[in-house]
């Protein structure tokens, strides 16, 4: 630690702390425009100059406190602290010269900026600027550029920051921004004014201090004081990354991320952002029962009775599935009400993957998400994460920035990052005793397994298989649990939690899909292959595949219309939280459930959200704590080398379940933004493959 004085202040910071975050630590507020601390340091703006004296005297003139170290600073002279001076006439003349020479060229167009009310440039300017300009010259105006269907530019607005371009290429991966030109006539633009591929690409908006970058379809729909604010979680996979959805009136307009290190930092996906148009289209807003082959209208008492009638038969024939984006309460609801019937059939796997059942190890990321940045050899195994989960496969870039070594084994694809790939299935994998060698060798292993090796139909061997790898590695050891699984839906950790599995003598999810079944409950299921005889009740929130076999429907509310608990890939328990009303005659899915219950005599023991979670709780203790990833906290009974069975493992090449990253579920299908998104990556596969 070093001591400095800080405006006159004592205080002990680290040194390799930047002059920037030593005077923040002291409470002191530096300006900056071109400086974040997740990206590399730039030095461009200049706005957050600070005066440095040595023995008590000032140097010559003011430095960017963004580009220089404590560790940096000269010895203190004559006992005296070297001191950082924020506030003094020095300071405030060089500020007020930095904020006129960033107006210049910036044209007077607040009213009309998107950026309004949220802008740092605004707030900086009448912070630390002059009261008006020495400049007669005409302004400078710069062409708008093309960056996609997301991302809405004004570019005369820009003050060549550089925060786009270091994100871009540092962050995502995808260095497809960069400058031309110098001094004045300096622009960002895309190269050869392609548009912006990465699956994290809009974060830039966020990253954008003025109003050169903005979103492109929130355009001109709302002012930030108009709109309300609620904190909540995402469920576009399996992350759980937290964020912000504001929303006027019964609709939802934005989706920001809201900062949390140990899960998605502040960043968050594309799809993340924009499906929210989503929510508002294709939506089943009253209960429709199929008579003469006909979906019609119904009351919520005719399409109750239809369903318990249908659910009153044989509890053997009778089943429920829960879809990709069930929550944890509707999920206890279903599993209470089913096995109060009497029915064994309950299943959370709609994709049929083999997991499950055993020790919660074996279906976690027990390194947890922020045990990414500790890792030095990393192994992925049947999984693409950066469609799967492009935050998550963020850091896995920053890992290899640090250093940290990478393998894959599966379908040679593109994650932003170069890696080792050791063959397309684990067959083509000769070596296997050298890659278990360099991975225990290795002090922070991971070993990552993917759906696209789990939903086989020799999933069995292959976890069998990647166990056994494990084992040999040694990759569960003490205060270290490198073995983890990246789930790629939101609801089947909770659900594997909960134990909504088979019963004793029940069916799994695959085998209901395959026929046989009189009644089967459709929990928001839409990405599964339905049968075709039998009845099928259909709990879910839009017009899906599921919805259009369904013979009864039951509309319920989408993730941002109720409060309900989610539990991320690495089992932290979260809770989100309404943030609109479900729509039309919608219900949120466990009073749907609890109603079904009541007509079918098998009345559930809750009448409220409370009651619900704290039987929730009882039964399953995981789901009270909150906020916290269990990690390597338990290894005692966790044996990699237990998984699976041994047999026969194909050669057929590990594929990711996810080939259209914008197309995932029903709301994002719903999506005319992530439709676009969609059809010009599919465009630019195509150019490419040409």
């Amino acid at each position: 630690m070093t001591k400095i004085l800080v405006d006159g202040v004592e205080v002990d910071v680290p040194p390799e702390l930047t002059l920037l975050q030593a005077c923040e630590a002291a409470g002191a507020e530096i300006p900056r425009f071109c400086y974040h601390e997740r990206l590399s340091i730039a030095g461009n703006c200049r706005m957050c100059l600070i005066e440095v004296k040595v023995g008590g005297k000032s140097g010559p003139k003011p430095v960017a406190s963004c580009a220089q170290q404590v560790r940096d600073l000269p010895p203190p002279r004559d006992n005296v602290l070297n001191e950082l001076v924020t506030k003094s006439d020095t300071v405030k003349k060089a500020r007020n010269g930095v904020m006129e020479f960033l107006l210049i060229n910036h044209p007077l167009d607040c009213p009309i900026c998107d950026q309004g009310g949220e802008c740092d440039l605004q707030d900086q300017a009448v912070a630390y600027g002059r009261g008006g300009s020495r400049f007669d010259e005409n302004k400078r105006a710069v062409e708008e550029k093309f960056m996609g269907p997301l991302v809405k530019t004004a570019m005369t607005r820009c003050i060549q920051c550089t925060r786009c371009i270091r994100f871009v290429t540092e962050v995502a991966g995808a260095s497809e921004l960069g400058a031309t030109g110098r001094g004045e006539d300096m622009e960002i633009t895309t190269y050869l004014e392609a548009s912006l591929t990465s699956e994290l690409s809009a974060n830039v908006i966020d990253l954008c201090p003025v109003g050169a970058l903005t979103s492109k379809p929130y355009a001109f729909n709302a002012r930030p004081w108009e709109l309300s604010k609620t904190n909540t979680v995402d469920v576009m996979d399996a992350l759980g990354a937290n964020i912000r959805v504001d929303a006027r009136g019964d609709t939802v307009l934005r989706v920001l991320p809201r900062v949390n290190d140990e899960i998605n930092e502040e960043w968050i996906s594309d799809k993340t952002r924009y499906a929210e148009d989503g929510l508002s289209r294709q939506r089943l807003d009253r209960p429709f029962i199929r008579e003469d082959g006909k979906l019609r209208p119904a009351s919520w008492a005719e399409a109750l009775d239809a369903a318990a009638k249908a659910l009153s038969g044989d509890p053997a024939r009778i089943g429920a599935i829960a879809g990709d984006l069930a929550c944890a309460e509707s999920m206890k609801a279903t599993r209470d009400l089913f096995r109060a019937l009497g029915s064994p059939n309950t299943d959370c796997r709609a994709d049929g993957a083999l997991i499950g059942g055993g020790a919660r190890q074996s279906y976690l990321f027990n390194s947890t998400v922020a045990g990414i940045d500790e890792a030095d050899a990393i192994l992925i195994i049947g999984a693409n994460p950066r469609l799967e989960s492009p935050v998550l496969n963020a850091r896995i870039r920053k890992a290899w920035l640090r250093g940290a070594e990478i393998a894959y084994i599966g379908e040679a694809i593109d994650l932003s990052y170069p890696y080792a790939h050791l063959g397309a299935s684990l067959g083509d994998v000769k070596d296997r005793g050298g890659v278990a060698e360099k991975l225990k060798a290795a002090q922070r292993p991971m070993l990552i397994v993917g759906m696209g090796a789990l939903t086989r139909a020799d999933s069995a061997a292959v976890l069998h298989t990647i166990g056994a790898l494990a084992a040999s590695a040694v990759l569960v050891r003490e205060g270290w649990n490198g073995f983890n699984v990246l789930h790629t839906v939101a609801a089947r950790v909770a659900g594997l939690d909960m134990g909504f599995l088979p019963g004793a003598g029940g069916k799994s999810a695959r085998e209901m899909l395959q026929g046989g079944m009189d009644a089967l409950f459709l929990l928001g299921v839409d990405e599964a292959a339905l049968p075709k005889a039998g009845t099928v009740i259909y709990l879910g929130t839009h017009g899906d595949a599921g919805a259009h076999r369904a013979d009864i429907i039951l509309p319920g509310a989408a993730y941002t219309e109720k409060d309900a608990t989610w539990v991320n890939t690495e089992g932290r328990v979260q809770y989100g939280r309404r943030a609109t009303f479900p729509k039309g005659e919608a219900k949120e899915d466990w009073t749907i459930l609890r109603a079904l219950s009541a007509v079918l005599d098998k009345t559930l023991p809750y009448d409220t959200l409370g009651d619900l979670r704290a039987k929730m709780i009882a039964e399953h203790p995981t789901f009270g704590q909150v906020d916290y990833a269990p990690g390597a906290t338990a290894l005692a009974g966790f044996d990699p080398a237990t998984m699976g069975a041994a047999g026969d493992v194909s050669n057929a090449p590990l594929r990711s379940p996810i080939t259209d990253f914008y197309l995932t579920n029903p709301i994002a299908r719903a999506s005319k933004t992530m439709a676009e998104c969609s059809r010009m990556k599919a465009g630019a596969m195509k150019v490419a493959a040409e």
